[in-house]
């Protein structure tokens, strides 16, 4: 659990969200170029990540501008970019882990995600370069320790995120709404906008994480963040009366027709739509958007003003506090143990990490877990919003998915859409969820 106290100067950090992304290798210009130049680069470093040009415009540029600048740096050297979308990369990474044949270069993500990776000697450990001149003392306290096994570190994080509820103004003053600090006055919220036709939240609950969002702030704000916490570490269970009536809560919003048609069946990106496209009023996700309420210049502009956001609301009887946050550190790059050129791939991880910290706050409007001083920069107000919250939250839980063991994770990512899909109780919700972390794998 990241506190107020670890997270402490935040305004000054910046991180960007990378997702880890598998497929087949493809060069970017730069590295074509440089590939057919007279100097050909004599060391190739496969990179998979996931920031496709088209879903995520202004990360890919990014990628592209420092693997651009290192190319030129390093004319020995030529990164080859693999870009995949977040499920398609998961499932990437898996294929490739069970041949031993990693990309040099990749994104995980933390803790329970992690950890298998590790204890199969996939990921080399990266203590070298975090202690090394460039990166000693440049993360965020705490951001670095959720990929840390058995006392050493496999990878280096970019991102520190928190989930807020975005919402669409217009549409709010449309219809005479105010922003909920109440778990009732957001289902009023929500009947209001469900009468008039409008889809009150956007939802893609096909990658299941997404809805995995709305059950945990509804545990946090009901059950409070400790209980949370305990049931996915095992040392307590989802059986707890407010992890269960939390349950309860989220088939209680499916009822009120909360979320867009076909949500259970709709990939992020196309939940995501719905709230771009102005179909929805609301929409639960992380702060690894920003871009696209901010600096994306293939989002009109004129709806970019329109995007605010707020802290999902307390339940009346709850033990949750408003100030405590679903999120944490992020994506994190890995270097294969298994690579051939390991020692070039680390060089470029401490190089990359170093440049998109630097410029991932200006050129991507993302916040990373390394520290920027961004006193002399003009930023976004939602940007800047948003970082004040975050230097003000009380606590952050790790998404539940990272924070799991793998086989527990795929259970509750199961249940999830099960349990939005109304095709289990609450009560049978917990009980796999019970039955899943009990077995400890």
């Amino acid at each position: 659990m990241l506190r107020n106290n670890i997270i402490k100067g935040l305004f000054l950090t910046i991180t960007l969200a990378l997702v880890l992304t598998g497929c087949s290798f493809t060069q970017d210009n730069s590295s074509a170029a440089a590939a057919t130049n007279a100097s050909a680069p004599k060391i190739t470093i496969h990179m998979m990540h996931l920031w496709p040009a088209g879903l995520s415009a202004q990360q890919n540029k990014l990628v592209s501008q420092i693997i651009g600048e290192y190319e030129k740096e390093n004319p020995n050297i030529i990164i080859q970019q693999g870009v995949l979308e977040n499920e398609q990369y998961k499932n990437k990474l898996k294929v490739l882990s069970a041949s031993n044949d990693l990309p040099d270069v990749g994104i995980t993500w933390a803790a329970g995600f992690m950890e298998p990776y590790v204890k199969g000697g996939l990921f080399a450990p990266l203590d070298d370069i975090l202690n090394g001149t460039r990166l000693k003392g440049k993360f965020v306290t705490g951001t670095t320790e959720a990929y840390v096994v058995d006392n050493k570190t496999y990878a280096l994080p970019i991102e520190l995120n928190i989930s807020p509820i975005y919402y669409n103004k217009d549409i709010f003053a449309k219809y005479n709404l105010q922003v909920p600090a109440t778990y009732e006055e957001f289902k009023q919220v929500v009947r209001t906008l469900s009468h008039h036709g409008v889809a009150p939240a956007a939802l893609g609950n096909k990658d299941r994480w997404t809805g995995s969002l709305w059950y945990m702030y509804l545990a946090d704000r009901i059950a409070g963040s400790d209980t949370l916490k305990r049931a996915t570490k095992g040392t307590s269970y989802f059986d707890n009366p407010g992890l269960v009536r939390a349950a309860a809560e989220v088939q209680t919003l499916v009822d009120m027709n909360t979320f867009n048609s076909g949500f259970n069946g709709l990939s992020n990106d196309e939940g995501k739509s719905e709230f771009l496209n102005e179909k929805a009023a609301m929409y639960l996700t992380g702060t690894w958007e920003l871009p696209n309420f901010t600096t994306n210049p293939e989002i009109p502009q004129d709806f970019k003003d329109k995007v605010g956001f707020f802290k999902f609301p307390t339940v009346e009887g709850g033990k949750g506090n408003i100030n405590s946050w679903v999120g944490g550190p992020g994506v994190g790059l890995f270097v294969a143990e298994a690579s051939e050129v390991k020692e070039e791939a680390k060089a470029f991880v401490e190089y990359f990490v170093y440049k998109w910290g630097e410029a991932s706050v200006t050129s991507a409007g993302v916040i990373p877990a390394t520290k920027v001083d961004t006193t002399n920069e003009e930023l976004p107000q939602l940007y800047v919003e948003l970082l004040n919250e975050l230097n003000h939250a009380s606590s952050i839980t790790l998404f539940a998915d990272i924070q799991m063991k793998p086989n527990a994770a795929q259970v509750h990512l199961d249940m999830i859409q099960a349990l939005f899909g109304k095709a289990i109780t609450p009560e049978q919700f917990a009980a796999k969820h019970k039955e899943a972390v009990a077995k400890g794998t």
